[in-house]
């Protein structure tokens, strides 16, 4: 079985996060049911060497090495079923893209992309006080990478730095 560490630069990724932690037994669970799926993963008949992971109880991350078999159409629909089916058996949404997660001390915390900053306020992240040094220094997720390189480089990304930061009044000090 492969890990996302393992693969190279350009592979393809695809992370889900969920709405809400998850717990230790429930990530075990969803780590199985994961390697079980991607070790039967195939596209027009090809195995796909592709990874499975569970980051900080909270993210999936799919990837899959295209220089051996690119994923197609059917077979992308069948990670996407997967996913659907994690998400019903755990009670899970995992397809909320407004959903944002950000860290907060050494926590991974998440809300509505629209209450971002209020969260952040509310937690003593986040002032829109320019004078401020720690605004836009605050770690939030990208969830839109999809390539192993993106994933290693944009993923876990200051605020100030993130697309993020075009739709949301963060001061760029």
């Amino acid at each position: 079985m492969y890990s996302i560490k393992q693969m190279p630069s350009d592979a393809r990724v695809w992370v889900y996060q969920s709405n809400k932690a998850l717990s230790d037994i429930q990530v075990s669970e969803i780590e199985r049911a994961g390697q079980y799926f991607i070790t039967g993963w195939t596209a027009h008949g090809a195995s796909l060497k592709a990874s499975f992971d569970v980051i900080y109880n909270r993210f999936i991350v799919i990837a899959v090495d295209e220089n051996q078999a690119s994923a197609g159409g059917c077979s992308i629909d069948a990670s996407t079923r997967f996913i659907k089916e994690i998400e019903k058996q755990f009670n899970l949404d995992l397809f909320d893209r407004m959903q944002t997660a950000y860290r907060s001390g050494n926590e991974i915390k998440s809300c509505n992309l629209n209450k971002l900053l209020e969260e952040l306020t509310l937690a003593g992240i986040y002032s829109d006080d320019k004078s401020k040094d720690a605004s836009g220094d605050v770690i939030v997720f990208n969830n839109m990478v999809n390539t192993k390189k993106a994933f290693d480089s944009e993923w876990e990304v200051k605020l100030k730095n993130s697309w993020h930061s075009r739709i949301l009044p963060v001061p760029q000090k």
